[in-house]
This record gives structure tokens, C-alpha cells and sequence, in this order.
């Protein structure tokens, strides 16, 4: 607990190192808190914010910095976070017409990242998955053979499969129409629920092709590691604080190669009402000790199936980017609601 005097001046050390990037020391707080306080007594202040770590103080400048702690504080109880304007709602509407989902997703993703300038996120839904209206095996050669996926919103996938040996062109298709007999319009979950015995009572020469290709289409229809759509990595490249650590920037890329840790960390925020923070080492991973990350869950016919964020430095403008992060994920609900009654 600190008192209202210390929690002005720490609001008004942690906004003004946001917007200049620069350690503050004691004499700026003065000029910009409009506090009726000495020097002397804003040292004081200052001095026991960094015994509680609140602010440190860099080696290289008398003045101090916000803590992840600090920043906490910061955004959880002194923080004013104002609405967009209907003007600048209207015009990220404009920018998410209801369309095809996955379009949806990467419009919300590029949206994010060219609104905040650091990089957005967009988890994919989990429970989507489209019926399937058509399957087909087409031979490349004898140990190749390429299957075709057409769902019922118009998707094309193509998978190849590399069979234990030869299948001749009479075997694909009696496999074509056993497929489509038995699973035209069904989705993937249905068919990993209701089809092993029926895949048993196949002849075991087209038992393991059938297999195989069940396996390719739900990995090409849920996007295999795709979870999520990234964009404006290189943003982080103009982030004084990225670009000069070239080695925690090369960790952070490859935390976006990886994929799991950090849809590990977006799935929390499916648990959450509205906007979650994760604020340097909250996250629970390394590359993310100097980042924050800005959540908030969407929905499709009021059930949440994903969530949006942004990824950028712990010195970032909250302020501005919770509500474009919230109105992000309320837009992108709305839209992929209107495009699922359709």
C-alpha cells in the first residue's frame, strides 16, 4: 500500500518514461506531477518506491524506471482508460466486413498490428471446424497420391499421402466413394467420434489408407499447428528496447516459431472477462520477461471459441492499446457471428 502522494508520482514517472523512453528523475516529477513538493521530498517518495520495487534505477542515469511490478500497479488501479470514439469504432469496422472466417482472423490480426505498431495475434477457434462436402484420392505415382478436401463453406485442402504401397486407380475409387458415402457432411469431431468401427470392417488393404487420409484432413482442416495468425513481427525490430538486444529479440522470434508455449498462454485468456495483461515475467516465459501482452477473448453466438492480442514492450502506451485490443475482439465476434447464421 502506498499513499495517494506516492501513487501520483509513480502514475506520473511510469507516463512520462512511456512517452519518452528515458529514465526521469526527480526534477521532471516535480515540473509534471503538480505537487506542492520539494525536491527533497520527491527523492524521499522516490526512494522507497525502489525499496518496495515499484522503480529501479539504472546504472547509467540518476533517474528511475518503472518495475513490471511498478507497471502493474500502474495498469490495475491508476490507469485511464477512455472508449474509443464511435468515429474510430466505425473505422475498424470497416476494416473487418463479415467474410470468410479465416479471413476474418487474419484481417483482425494485420488490424492489430497496424493500429498498435507492435505485433497482433489472433488465437483461431478451437470448436470451428467445417462439414465435409467432398473427398477424393488422385494418384501422382505409385507411392504418392494427392487428397482433395472441399468443405461446405468452399475451402479447398490438398494433403499428400505416402502409402505402404501401390493402390491402383480402381482401389482409389471404390476409397473415394466409400468416403464420400459414409462422411459427406459430417465434420471432423463427428468423424473421430462415430467412424473406428466402421474403418474395422474395411478390408485391411484400404483400412490404413482410409486412416491415413482421415488423419491428413482433420490436420488440413483445423490448420495443423496453425492455431494462430501472427502479424507485424517486425514491428518489434524498431522497439529501442528489442533492437538493442539482439539476443532476447532472436528468443522472442523463436517463441513465434514454437507456437505452443504461446498458445499455451493465449488460451488462459479464454478464462478471462474482457482484456487480460500479462506484464514481463507473468507470462511464465523467458522471451516474454521484457514484453506485455494484451488479450481479450471473442466469441461466436456469445460462446468463446478464440482470442485477440498484442505483443509489444512492457513501455507501451496501455492506455491506447486495451480499448483497440477490446474492440478488436468485440468486432471480430460480432462479424464471425453474422458470417455463422449466414
Amino acid at each position: 500500500m502506498i499513499d495517494e502522494r506516492a501513487r501520483t508520482l509513480l502514475k506520473t514517472l511510469i507516463e512520462l518514461y512511456i512517452a519518452e523512453g528515458q529514465p526521469v528523475g526527480s526534477r521532471a516529477l516535480s515540473k509534471h506531477s503538480r505537487l506542492d513538493l520539494s525536491a527533497a521530498t520527491v527523492r524521499n517518495v522516490m526512494a522507497d518506491l525502489e525499496d518496495i520495487g515499484l522503480i529501479a534505477s539504472p546504472h547509467t542515469s540518476a533517474g528511475r524506471v518503472p518495475t513490471a511490478r511498478g507497471y502493474r500497479l500502474f495498469v490495475d488501479s491508476l490507469l485511464t482508460v477512455r472508449p474509443l470514439d464511435k468515429e474510430k469504432i466505425d473505422a475498424i469496422e470497416g476494416l473487418l466486413p463479415p467474410s470468410h472466417p479465416r479471413q476474418l482472423i487474419s484481417n483482425a490480426s494485420h488490424l492489430l498490428s497496424g493500429l498498435t505498431r507492435f505485433a497482433g495475434i489472433v488465437l483461431t477457434p478451437r470448436r470451428v471446424t467445417p462439414q465435409i462436402r467432398q473427398m477424393e484420392f488422385v494418384s501422382l505415382s505409385e507411392r504418392r497420391i494427392l487428397l482433395i478436401l472441399v468443405t461446405s463453406d468452399g475451402d479447398v485442402q490438398n494433403r499428400l499421402l505416402f502409402p505402404g504401397r501401390p493402390y491402383t486407380p480402381l482401389e482409389l475409387v471404390m476409397a473415394t466413394n466409400y468416403l464420400n458415402q459414409h462422411f459427406a457432411g459430417r465434420d471432423f469431431e463427428h468423424i473421430r467420434q462415430h467412424v473406428q468401427d466402421e474403418l474395422l470392417q474395411l478390408r485391411g488393404d484400404l483400412q490404413s489408407l482410409m486412416t491415413a487420409a482421415l488423419l491428413a484432413g482433420d490436420d488440413a482442416l483445423r490448420g495443423g499447428d496453425e492455431r494462430y495468425v501472427i502479424s507485424g513481427e517486425r514491428n518489434l525490430l524498431e522497439v529501442e528496447e528489442f533492437s538493442s538486444n539482439m539476443k532476447r529479440l532472436r528468443e522472442l522470434f523463436d517463441l513465434f516459431e514454437q507456437r505452443t508455449s504461446l498458445m499455451q498462454l493465449l488460451d488462459l485468456s479464454h478464462r478471462a472477462e474482457g482484456v487480460k495483461i500479462f506484464i514481463g515475467g507473468e507470462s511464465g516465459l523467458a522471451p516474454l520477461d521484457e514484453c506485455s501482452v494484451v488479450t481479450a477473448p471473442y466469441a461466436v453466438d456469445g460462446q468463446v471459441v478464440g482470442s485477440v492480442g498484442v505483443i509489444g514492450p512492457t513501455r507501451m502506451a496501455y492506455e491506447r492499446v486495451i480499448p483497440i485490443v477490446d474492440i478488436t475482439a468485440k468486432l471480430l465476434s460480432s462479424a464471425l457471428t453474422y458470417q455463422a447464421s449466414q
